[in-house]
């Protein structure tokens, strides 16, 4: 048993017995080793599973998909967003917990999700023109508040009720605080150059994830999902629930918390999950196929095993599969750190955004721009004229002639367009970009 945390695969293909596989360890500091009942936090593989709630619901009449999401939540202040655009990430509310950082919280505080929804509340528009795709896990946080709304109960015991009791999901949950005792769980690790570093934050986000599960518990999830699609005679499992429509990876389709490959040859939907070390992907073919992969390994991501695993399916014996995965699956070296350099900063300014609490700086040290918050600071590459990019974001600069900065607009994947003005001046002057 390798000292060191792992993965858990199970594999079920058509007219074969199903092949597992596990290897590694769920806990570093008691060498437990990972089996089939450990259960794994999956991240947005969860989805799906809040997504089907809300269908249920609406089909017990308890909300409509067409229904505006603030005859739930009335601190909402987007306007005309609906639960079905919820569901399909084309409400245009920004991911709020990609603002983090920029409201300057660091990987060890503490927040929740109603401090994510709190920022949600605060977007007046859409970020995004109607009817483009935005991926927002905000999106979920709002939707499971919604079904709380309607039912009355917590989410975890609206889907034990609906779903995990009746398909014999024993090992499967909602984290609702991060003091919550789940037996059998895994802990995620990443590896550094002097050993190894637990990866646990404090910040369930039920609805959007926190959901811990096994292969098996899952498995039994898309086992009734494909027997629910093969009985419809659907093309995409749900799509007369609700229609399946453009996405951020083309030309796959999202719909129901699933992405969904609709070509007849390759026709199967999935989705992956990371949160906080912890990774998770789930692939199920319109024959009946399932790749279900979990890692507590930071450095091995589940989605790629799936890529990797996916071509060779077909002529792999369910006896090669592990060591098939075990040759094919070693982690990259950890990093190895670069002492910062010593750099003497000019001041350019300090900036604040509507939409997110806190202040920003930005300051210049050999003609290298830098943006602050919290104290720490990225170094940004400029890319074409007033733009620079960053880690994870691009940012622009709206510099009038002869003068600094007078604002400047940043662009993160999932939480675009956020306006940031100059504090020194007046509400009332501040010019917004062009």
């Amino acid at each position: 048993m390798t000292a060191a945390p792992g993965l858990s695969v199970l594999i079920h293909r058509p007219g074969r017995p199903p092949a597992r596989w596990t290897h590694g360890l769920a806990h570093l500091e008691t060498a437990t080793p990972i089996t089939r009942r450990t259960a794994f936090t999956i991240g947005s593989t969860t989805k799906q599973i809040t997504a089907h709630l809300a269908l249920l619901a609406a089909r017990d009449n308890l909300l409509s998909l067409t229904q505006q999401a603030r005859d739930f939540l009335p601190d909402l202040r987007v306007p005309d967003v609906t639960v079905a655009e919820l569901i399909t990430h084309h409400s245009g509310i920004r991911d709020t917990e990609s603002l983090l950082p920029l409201a300057g919280l660091r990987d060890l505080d503490h927040y929740t999700a109603d401090d994510l929804i709190t920022l949600a509340t605060r977007q007046h528009s859409r970020a995004v023109p109607p009817g483009t795709f935005l991926y927002s896990s905000t999106n979920y946080l709002l939707l499971a508040r919604i079904l709380q709304h309607v039912h009355q109960q917590p989410l975890d015991d609206i889907a034990h009720a609906r779903i995990f009791e009746p398909l014999g999901m024993g090992h499967t949950r909602f984290r609702n605080d991060p003091r919550d005792v789940i037996t059998h769980t895994a802990s995620a690790y990443t590896p550094t150059t002097t050993g190894w570093r637990s990866t646990a934050q404090p910040a369930p986000l039920p609805g959007a994830g926190s959901l811990t599960t096994t292969p098996e518990d899952l498995s039994r999830w898309l086992t009734h999902l494909h027997h629910h699609w093969q009985n419809t005679r659907t093309v995409l499992p749900l799509d007369t629930a609700l229609a399946y429509r453009a996405s951020d990876h083309h030309p796959y389709l999202y719909g129901p918390g699933l992405y969904a490959d609709p070509h007849p040859a390759t026709r199967q939907i999935f989705h992956s999950g990371h949160e906080h070390g912890f990774s998770t992907a789930a692939h199920l073919t319109a024959a009946g196929g399932q790749i279900i992969c979990m890692s507590n390994h930071a450095a091995i991501d589940a989605a790629a095993v799936a890529h990797t695993l996916i071509p060779h399916l077909t002529n792999l014996e369910t006896a090669q599969i592990p060591g098939f995965l075990a040759h094919h699956l070693a982690p990259p070296p950890p990093p190895t750190p670069r002492p910062p350099e010593p750099e003497r900063h000019t001041e350019v300014g300090s900036y604040r955004c509507a939409d997110v609490p806190g202040t920003l700086r930005l300051t210049r040290a050999h003609e290298h721009l830098y943006l602050w918050r919290r104290g720490t600071a990225d170094r940004l590459t400029a890319t074409t004229g007033q733009a620079y990019a960053g880690p994870g974001y691009a940012l622009t600069l709206h510099i009038p002639p002869g003068a600094r900065p007078s604002c400047f607009t940043l662009d993160l994947a999932r939480a675009p367009g956020l306006h940031y003005t100059d504090i020194d001046q007046d509400d009332t002057s501040r010019p917004e970009p062009p």
